[in-house]
């Protein structure tokens, strides 16, 4: 393959004593493996290792259904960003084009929940790592019965935490030929489980024995949310949040953004197919949401281990440290890329700007690592930080649908690598479909999702206000009147939910209805954004201070 440089680093950088960022910017040095391979060596994470048997313990058999759902959920989404990440290839992109179209505030919102998910993510990879090591003797004391961490278990997981943050200290070629090695292991190990299991162990029985969807249309859609499966397919972005350093990105980025997309399905859906096809009936003999069986907090590995291919247990294990391990260390750089695209915007200090002798963003490492040791505290388990970083990674997507049909209807004449075909459609839908995404994940999630969000804006609008008032040379534009919509959106949405039957809310809009409710909601609100966008010479105004900053200026 093509040498993986896509993450290379800023050319040249300020040095940490300085304080203030020098004329610098990243270098293009990236190819369409390069890109490809940094988007599916994200979507190859730890879902993999749990996605299975988490769906089916909500949905049953009908799990597939799920994936079906959710794959199209992220392929209308992944369509989307693929016109827009041709459009405008520039670094920390799914945080900058509603910066685009709407102005500072919505560019602000986000800019925090693109970085609220990526900087969750490694410590969720952390996590599955642990939890799949507790097959050893030596790593049974690091969980409690109920799978939070005991205080040996949160020592390891720091430790863990920082190796990512010394690879990437180590420099982008280190950490390049390290996320080479770890995609290629993580497409060959899923497809040979796929392979053995489907070959040796298959009962075709095990879809109807207990009934396909034994939990109704309620646990088809919970299980899209809750049990992991978007979470398992997100991650396309990744070659959108590195374009900035993409050699041909107008070319390149459409055709890396869905060709992992279209990889990490098929490998996803197959391995829920030979999980349901080869369990013996007497692990789910009493229902699929009581599924059992001897190793089943390592699903795959007990599962090879349990129908006698002990060798397959074996690598199994092994990739269990080397494909989480991969994807948090792929997110662990995208924190830091993130976090130097808010401050380039104005949303962050510009100590964030800051780069090392070798070129690494080095403040926003610091704060990568730190943000996720403190994950592990208030989200200790992996399903909590599953439910959790879903819901915001569907928050952070949800603005690329809304700054697309802004910059269609602005911007038409605007040269275009890639036009998504019926994009007038596919885009309010992808909106749509992201808002109920968001819903499923349920009251209990959302209300937590809510506190981090009131966080953001307390921590990013304190420096925005401070940055305004002193008058310094990245301070935001707000442009409260283009993001008239987002709080109405917002509070909104988390309203419905509040009412609605997903995730202890209090059930007072009846199944179906609560669907629709959303669809409409999001609809209006779709039409009320792209109304208020900003005007075309504002958005032009806005790109070009984008260029200007990411060719080193301010």
């Amino acid at each position: 393959m093509a040498s993986l440089n896509q993450l290379s680093p800023p050319s040249t950088g300020t040095s940490p004593d300085s304080g203030t960022p020098t004329h610098r910017s990243l270098r293009r040095e990236v190819g369409l493996i390069g890109l490809l391979w940094a988007s599916v060596g994200s979507i190859i994470g730890s879902g993999w290792l749990f996605g299975a048997k988490n769906a089916v313990m909500v949905a049953g058999p009908a799990a597939l259904i799920s994936w079906g759902i959710g794959a199209v959920a992220i392929v209308l989404l992944a369509l989307v960003h693929a016109e827009l990440g041709g459009l405008f290839p520039v670094a920390g992109g799914t945080a900058r084009y509603p910066h685009y179209a709407f102005g500072g505030l919505a560019g602000m919102s986000f800019g925090w929940f693109s970085w609220l998910q990526a900087a969750t993510v490694a410590p969720i990879e952390v996590e599955a790592m642990i939890g799949y090591a507790g097959h050893w003797e030596f790593a049974k004391s690091f969980l409690n019965d109920n799978g939070t961490l005991t205080t040996s278990g949160f020592i390891v997981a720091v430790l863990l935490m920082g190796v990512f943050v010394a690879v990437n200290f180590l420099g982008v070629r280190v950490l390049a030929r390290t996320n080479s090695v770890a995609t290629w292991l993580k497409i060959f190990v899923p497809l040979l489980a796929i392979f053995v299991l489907a070959l040796t162990n298959f009962h075709g029985s095990n879809f109807t024995s207990h009934g396909f969807a034994p939990f109704g249309i309620k646990g088809v859609l919970a299980a899209i949310s809750s049990s992991g499966i978007i979470f398992a397919l997100l991650g396309f972005e990744q070659a959108i949040q590195i374009s900035g350093e993409s050699r041909n990105p107008k070319r390149d980025i459409p055709r890396a953004v869905l060709g992992s997309v279209a990889i990490g399905t098929l490998i996803y859906v197959l391995l829920q197919v030979v999980f349901i096809g080869a369990l013996p009936v007497s692990s789910f003999a009493n229902g699929w949401d009581k599924l059992d069986f001897p190793g089943i907090e390592g699903p795959f590995a007990g599962l090879a281990t349990l129908v006698g291919l002990g060798w397959l247990a074996w690598v199994l294990y092994f990739d269990a440290i080397v494909s989480p391990g991969g994807t948090g260390l792929i997110y662990t750089t995208s924190t830091s890329r993130i976090s130097y695209g808010l401050s380039k915007n104005g949303y962050a200090p510009q100590k964030f700007e800051q780069l090392d002798s070798r070129g690494v963003p080095w403040f926003g490492l610091i704060l990568s690592f730190v943000t996720g040791v403190v994950c592990f505290l208030p989200f200790p388990s992996w399903q909590e930080l599953v439910g959790f970083i879903t819901s915001a990674s569907v928050l952070m997507y949800a603005g690329a649908p809304l700054a697309f049909g802004a910059l269609r209807r602005r911007l038409p004449a605007r040269e275009r690598s890639y036009r998504l075909p019926l994009g007038g459609v596919i885009s309010p839908l992808a909106f749509v479909v992201a808002s109920l995404i968001i819903y499923w994940a349920g009251w209990h999630t959302l209300s937590r999702l809510g506190i981090a969000i009131v966080l953001g804006y307390v921590l990013l609008g304190s420096y925005a206000a401070y940055a305004i008032r002193k008058g310094l040379p990245n301070a935001p534009r707000l442009d409260w009147r283009a993001a008239q919509w987002l709080p109405v959106y917002l509070v909104g949405l988390g309203l419905i939910s509040w009412q609605g039957g997903f995730g202890e809310g209090r059930g007072n809009i009846p199944m179906w209805w609560d669907m629709g409710v959303v669809a409409v909601f999001a609809l209006a609100v779709y039409f009320w954004a792209i109304r208020v966008a900003l005007p075309a010479e504002a958005i032009e105004q806005n790109i070009e201070d984008i260029e200007v900053v990411d060719a080193g200026g301010h």
